[in-house]
């Protein structure tokens, strides 16, 4: 009898760990389908202080006519740069001295802020894609040669990706599509009302504000997936 029930339990034993195995193998499995997800999705974040879009009417007032400005870096986007130059960003409430302002030209003055930014300067700037303008606040632009009354232009730009045709095709999505993405670390969410921008002009980056990177502790060169939906 003591043999039977021996041979019985290592039976059951025997079971129990092809069982286990059976479940190893499957959440491995699953890891493995999760990192490829990962990699296939994987978007690097470009996080955008406050800063300044001039137009060339504008610069001539600031800088002084027919002035061009000087790249101090390049950006994420093919062919947009950081100048050197700067001005002071001036609302109702308040204002920021050392504003950069990032290249080229533009045919419309545009202030791209953070909502907290707004605070202190005294303005309530819509959330929006870069461009739409009507209807937004002006703030004051104060350069060494001169000051521009902006009569609308201060935005706070709607979270958004950059990206090829052939990333949009690679992760199925559309431009002006709205999507979620997961952020990781310590601070790990999902980001929602999230703009594709598809471009063959672009290269593949999200760009979000000083407010978002630190809701979410994310700097240059982390990186989101889109969600699964």
């Amino acid at each position: 009898m003591g043999d039977f029930f021996g041979k019985e339990y290592r039976s059951n034993m025997e079971k129990d760990l092809a069982n286990q195995e059976q479940l190893i193998s499957r959440v491995v499995e699953k890891v493995m389908e999760q990192l490829k997800y990962y990699d296939r999705f994987k978007i690097p974040i470009g996080v955008s202080n406050r800063h300044v879009h001039v137009s060339r009417e504008d610069l001539d007032v600031l800088y002084g006519k027919g002035y061009e400005l000087t790249k101090k870096s390049d950006l994420g986007q093919p062919g947009q740069f950081a100048a050197e130059e700067t001005v002071t960003v001036r609302g109702p409430k308040g204002e920021f001295k050392g504003v950069r302002i990032l290249g080229p030209i533009r045919p419309e003055s545009q202030v791209e802020i953070s909502l907290a930014d707004g605070f202190k300067l005294g303005v309530r700037a819509p959330i929006t894609e870069s461009g739409h303008l009507d209807g937004t606040p002006g703030l004051t632009l104060i350069g060494p040669k001169g000051t521009v009354e902006m009569p609308q232009g201060t935005i706070v730009a709607l979270r958004h990706i950059h990206m090829t045709p052939a990333d949009a095709e690679r992760m199925g999505v559309k431009d002006k599509d709205i999507v979620d993405v997961e952020t990781f670390g310590e601070r790990e969410g999902v980001l929602g009302n999230v703009l594709v921008r598809v471009s063959d002009k672009f290269a593949l980056e999200m760009h979000v504000d000083m407010d978002e990177a630190n809701a979410c502790s994310l700097k240059n060169k982390d990186y989101v997936v889109i969600a699964k939906r």
